[in-house]
């Protein structure tokens, strides 16, 4: 998809003097076909395998804010970004003589020296140039290198931060090519900034320097409690800084957010020195919530460096306790193990997942990496290692790679290119679906995760029988460990036997010199992720505390003895007995010999229904819907067409000419039952 028009660019005169730095800008092209470094002003998106094209070129780096005309953060940091843009390609990376750098030709120009340009892109104007880069929010500024993106900021920053990100990149493209004393920078909308060195007294008479004091460094949250915010306070705060945040947004008239609020002041309290701790009340700033996109209340947000992620577990004391101490341990970044530590921490974590790098791991890979942290916070551990012990355990070869460890058994990341392990989006969605441990407690805040679109082996225990609970879920386990390692057997089976089909085929159509065969043999591709698959997890619950759900569910009480049952959430449907008719027990015996027969097509053993009759009868008319369109409309249009039909015959007023029967419009039976009341004293009552 080629998308003309998009980039809209201030190209810069670049002036120097011997005593300013001038900030000196060309109008603004913001007409279709206008010229850039001898190319259109376009840009072609051409998917995740070929990148962003930028002006016909995909070399260079890009920093690309994307914005919205109407967007009110927008048209506040517009005099950064212009002011910030002017700043940098005006000036001179190798310091000369006046006019130099002044022809973008110059070797010494910023675009020349360092390959890196600005640009803009109006999300009205553009929105399908906007939606193909995910953006949700404005503003965004996105940084590409090579047509890949590596990095972005949402929202506004200062001049301040947006400069260190720059020279960050600066500095990684032209090594010792920027000031190690900073930058001075000019103020928003200044039009220039004096770069001279102010004149130094003799050395004799010079004014002895004035021993440096060290600001002393703010602990955060140090008095204990909750901070209200308001705008201003949040966004000095919380937006514009890097420390992190854990907020509540609320309203005073919510129940469930004055049942937690006691809760919440108790973990503000155990969280002194260690976290900020803050609420917003809706009620009195609306705008704010309505910029967060607050939709119910309590909504808890945890916030670092302009990102955030919403808790969603319970809220009793302790909850929030382990959420904020995880928190606080993933604000210290990704740290490096040791095979001793790893094998320490594997004793405290269920799930850890593990960076290999070496030295020829660069800076981007690492950055990608630390945006990773974030989202991890109350799911799983995120550490690296360099330790040749551990790349001996996991059989690395390439670096940097990433698995995950659950309970000792890894799982890779198939990504292997840098594009690949620097795609945040990518690495994410795969982190996502390993990041439970591999037999879960099902909790309010993940039993969708845990129960939705496959099978899942549920065992119901009961925790206060300490010895049957703990023997309970090492037979889960070693049952979940054991079905595993035979789906994977039966995975590389199964492609091995469609890559002995592809190579018989090769190899028949050599026989018989039959090149068009030949071509399309070798096209074939062998990919697994087409051939459909039940998934099929295990998880277990407390059955004492969910007593009522598993009860009303499953018909079970654990005080009759722990059972396992096999949940099929998209259907419905469970199974409760083996193949022989007996329950089926927390057994590695039990569970693996009914397993296969209730993953079988159609299932051996006969499901039991988690809903009544109607709302079976909705699921199954439902799923047949979605499974087989084509069939539902032709079955949907016959049965109007008979309804029409039956009812020009029977109709219920007297019409001359129409049929021959008569209906007495008041006359009991016709519309009574179902719908008008009861028949025959049979109906229900409300």
């Amino acid at each position: 998809m080629r998308l003309t028009s998009i980039l809209s660019l201030a190209l810069p005169i670049l002036s120097l003097a011997s005593d300013h730095h001038r900030l000196v800008k060309r109008d603004e092209i913001v007409s279709a076909g206008g010229k850039l470094d001898g190319d259109l002003s376009t840009t072609t998106d051409g998917g995740a395998s070929e990148g962003t094209v930028f002006n016909g070129k995909r070399s260079g780096y890009w920093l690309v804010e994307f914005f919205s005309p109407y967007c009110h953060h927008c048209k506040q940091f517009a005099p950064t970004w212009q002011t910030n843009y002017e700043f940098y390609y005006t000036s001179e990376p190798v310091p000369q003589t006046t006019g130099s750098g002044e022809s973008h030709d110059d070797m010494n120009s910023f675009t020349r020296f360092y390959d890196f340009k600005f640009a803009k892109v109006d999300c009205v104007a553009n929105g399908d140039a906007c939606n193909a880069k995910k953006i949700g929010s404005f503003p965004t500024v996105v940084l590409f290198k090579d047509g890949v993106e590596v990095d972005n900021v949402v929202g506004g920053v200062s001049m301040e931060a947006l400069s260190q990100r720059v020279e960050k990149v600066l500095e990684t493209i032209r090594p010792g090519s920027r000031p190690q004393d900073g930058l001075k920078l000019p103020k928003v909308g200044d039009k220039a900034v004096d770069i001279t060195s102010p004149t130094l007294p003799p050395a004799a008479t010079a004014p002895a320097a004035a021993p440096k004091t060290s600001k002393p460094k703010v602990s955060p949250n140090p008095d204990g409690k909750s901070v209200v915010l308001v705008p201003d306070t949040f966004e000095s705060k919380v937006t514009r800084t890097r420390q992190p945040w854990f907020i509540k947004f609320y309203a005073p008239w919510c129940h469930h957010c004055q049942a937690m609020a006691p809760n919440w002041q108790g973990m503000a309290r155990q969280m002194e020195n260690k976290l900020n701790v803050g609420e917003v009340n809706c009620e009195a700033e609306k705008t704010l919530c309505k910029d967060m996109k607050i939709r119910s209340y309590p909504t808890i947000l945890y916030f670092r460096g302009g990102e955030r992620i919403e808790y969603d577990g319970l809220r009793g004391l302790g909850d929030l306790l382990s959420f904020a101490n995880k928190a606080v341990a993933a604000a210290e970044g990704v740290v490096d193990v040791t095979a001793s530590s790893f094998e320490a921490l594997e004793k405290k974590e269920e799930v850890i997942f593990l960076y290999f790098y070496d030295q020829a791991t660069t800076s981007e890979d690492f950055a990608a990496l630390e945006r990773l942290v974030l989202n991890l916070v109350g799911h799983a551990k995120l550490v690296k290692t360099k330790d040749p012990a551990l790349s001996e355990r996991f059989k690395i070869s390439t670096w940097p790679r990433l698995l995950v460890s659950r309970d000792g058994k890894a799982s890779y990341y198939n990504g292997l290119s840098p594009r690949e392990m620097r795609d945040a989006r990518r690495v994410l969605e795969w982190m996502q679906s390993v990041w439970l441990p591999i037999v879960p407690e099902v909790t309010a805040g993940n039993a969708r995760e845990v129960m939705d679109g496959k099978l899942v082996v549920l065992a119901i225990l009961n925790r206060e029988r300490k010895e049957e609970f703990l023997s309970a879920k090492r037979e889960i386990k070693n049952a979940a460990l054991e079905w595993i390692d035979k789906q994977t057997q039966a995975f590389q089976l199964e492609r091995q036997e469609l890559r002995d089909a592809k190579q018989l085929r090769i190899e028949e159509a050599e026989d018989r010199n039959d090149q068009r065969a030949l071509r399309a043999a070798k096209q074939i591709r062998i990919n697994m992720d087409d051939i459909e698959r039940r998934e099929v997890g295990f998880a277990w619950v407390d059955g004492v505390f969910w007593e009522r759900w598993v009860k009303t569910t499953f018909g079970i009480s654990v005080l009759d003895g722990e059972k396992v049952v096999v949940n099929d959430e998209r259907n419905h449907r469970y199974w409760d007995v083996t193949m022989t008719g007996n329950p089926i027990v927390p057994s590695r015996t039990s569970i693996l010999e009914t397993l296969p027969r209730i993953v079988a097509n159609p299932p051996k053993i006969q499901p039991k229904r988690t809903t009544n009759a109607l709302g079976h009868l909705w699921w199954v008319l439902k799923g047949l819907v979605v499974e087989h369109p084509v069939v539902s409309l032709a079955m949907a249009l016959g049965m109007c067409g008979i309804a029409g039909w039956y009812g020009r015959r029977h109709v219920r007023n007297v019409v001359p000419g129409v049929g021959g029967g008569y209906i007495k419009l008041g006359e009991k039976g016709g519309m009574d039952g179902l719908l008008g009341g009861n028949s025959g004293g049979q109906g229900k009552v409300d």
